[in-house]
């Protein structure tokens, strides 16, 4: 299971928001979100539109970021009764000719998703890797507007939403933030970072600048947050974070009003009992979906992994995110394999470090838990 008036941000409403929440913003799995389905995918806006008995869909939603050889991509597109009025790029390739090519690239690019109302845009000449990224994350954000009008049609009757959400973690220049919060009755009553950008400076900018953040957001009851003046790239780091927790607490609320237990990150699991955390090693995974690990810092780089659960079974394990360059790159490209095969083959976060890869290999165990925990195994 990270975004204001034309703009208009989802919030977490309080008690006495009309019957509960209005899912603006709504999360929904997708078991290949950069692929632009073939049936329905040219006509996805209005396929929202009708996803639930006639309420259309309206707000700004933020599709997954798209790794790249270049960087990460990532689309935001707003939303009018069902229909995409503006896309914008969040994350896009920078430095060196990275940052001419974004700058040609990005504006034609969501030209084309306006126009087209879907993903099945052209690659912009030039900019093959930024263009394909582009397409994988605005799916994935037509994915979560299409997921939205489905859920809203149980909105009115769903309960207040409550539990602790993580933020997908957004990468900055300086390091990883990731924002957790804790939510009670549709009210954020605590906000915290899970990961943020330490060493040397940005020791002191973090202490500095995190306290503010996480208390302004219990004050605004939103990501529509002010920067921390000499934390630029933390502030912004940190509200895609914490729209991403905001996404799904809100895809929580509607999987309540489809039936499925509160607290659920998964808004397609089967109706049974609450899955509970087990102990690592368990293997008892109970939903079904895809659920992405948070990400885990190692002395080398990031590990982030993402499993694919079906009949409570782990079907395919994959990293997101793995050190590279140098060495790093021979190191993973023989490590990752192996521990995705392993985590397939044990169902579960019980597995043996690879030889000569002893970071990645606990990096990606912690990740793997984590993910784990999600699909309630």
């Amino acid at each position: 299971m990270k975004k204001s008036h034309p703009l208009r941000r989802v919030v977490l409403a309080g008690a006495a928001t009309v019957s509960g929440i209005v899912l603006l913003l709504s999360l929904k799995p997708s078991s290949d979100p950069g692929s632009a389905q073939a049936a329905g995918a040219g006509a996805a806006a209005q396929e929202a539109a009708q996803g639930g008995a006639g309420a259309a869909v309206s707000g700004a939603i933020t599709g997954d970021a798209s790794q790249t050889q270049y960087g990460a991509v990532q689309v935001r597109v707003t939303v009018s009764n069902g229909k995409i009025t503006k896309a914008e790029t969040v994350q896009a390739p920078k430095g060196g000719q990275s940052d001419q090519i974004t700058a040609d690239a990005v504006p034609k690019l969501n030209q084309a998703a306006l126009t087209a109302q879907s993903a099945d845009i052209d690659a912009v000449s030039g900019a093959t890797f930024t263009s394909e990224g582009y397409k994988k994350s605005l799916q994935s954000a037509i994915d979560k507007m299409k997921a939205s009008a489905g859920a809203s049609q149980g909105a009115a009757g769903a309960a207040p939403v409550s539990g602790t959400f993580d933020g997908d973690a957004a990468q900055t220049q300086y390091g990883a933030v990731q924002v957790r919060i804790t939510v009670s009755n549709n009210q954020i009553t605590k906000a915290e970072t899970v990961q943020a950008p330490k060493g040397g400076q940005s020791d002191q900018i973090t202490a500095d600048a995190v306290p503010k953040l996480n208390q302004a957001v219990v004050t605004k009851q939103s990501p529509d947050i002010d920067a921390v003046s000499g934390a630029t790239y933390t502030s912004t780091g940190y509200k895609q974070s914490l729209q991403s927790a905001i996404d799904k607490a809100n895809a929580s609320a509607g999987a309540q009003g489809s039936g499925a237990q509160e607290g659920s990150k998964a808004p397609e699991a089967p109706k049974a009992p609450e899955a509970s955390k087990t102990p690592e090693g368990s293997g008892n995974v109970q939903a079904g979906g895809t659920f992405t690990g948070e990400a885990v810092q190692t002395e080398y780089g990031t590990v982030q992994v993402r499993i694919t659960v079906s009949g409570g079974k782990i079907t395919k394990a994959e990293t997101v995110q793995a050190p590279k360059g140098g060495q790093s790159d021979q190191i993973t490209a023989n490590a990752v394999p192996k521990l995705n095969q392993a985590a397939v083959a044990a169902g579960s976060a019980d597995i043996d470090a690879v030889s000569g890869a002893t970071y990645t290999s606990g990096g990606y165990k912690e990740s793997l838990q984590s993910a784990l925990d999600q699909a309630g195994g």
